[in-house]
């Protein structure tokens, strides 16, 4: 039996809920899933440029298992490129440090209930507008 996985620590999730391929009709298209962990990843080695130690050390993971988490991330993303198929980003085994919403209508991310405000181009406001990605986990102080 293999050991329970623990969370990876993710700062912010991605803007985008997911990717599809271009002509394509997304009904018509298999999705792979790509989780949240494994797109922060993708973006800490491709977009801000750090080492596989340093991406580790954010996500509080060791690095064999960011290296494994990575290039989960490559092939999903490869499969995706070459088969014309779907991207996904959802959930998967990880926390936040903030709390963090996605209006259900137009999509914008909220950093916690306390920064909502009323989107221009949005008419839904108020009660059910909002869903929550992950709550975050809150550590003891001790």
């Amino acid at each position: 039996m293999s050991r329970p996985t623990n969370s990876r620590k993710v700062s912010t999730p991605p803007k985008m809920i997911g990717y599809k391929p271009y002509g394509l009709q997304r009904c018509k298209t298999e999705s792979i899933i790509l989780n949240y962990d494994e797109f922060e990843g993708f973006k800490f080695i491709n977009y801000d440029n750090l080492q596989q130690d340093e991406a580790a050390a954010r996500m509080e993971i060791s690095r064999p298992t960011f290296t494994r988490l990575y290039n989960n991330a490559l092939k999903k993303i490869a499969t995706a490129f070459v088969e014309g198929k779907s991207i996904e980003i959802v959930g998967g085994n990880v926390e936040f440090n903030d709390e963090w919403l996605r209006c259900m209508k137009c999509y914008k991310l909220i950093d916690g209930k306390k920064n909502h405000i009323r989107c221009i181009n949005c008419k839904l406001y108020g009660q059910g507008e909002l869903v929550n990605l992950i709550k975050p986990v809150v550590k003891d102080s001790k």
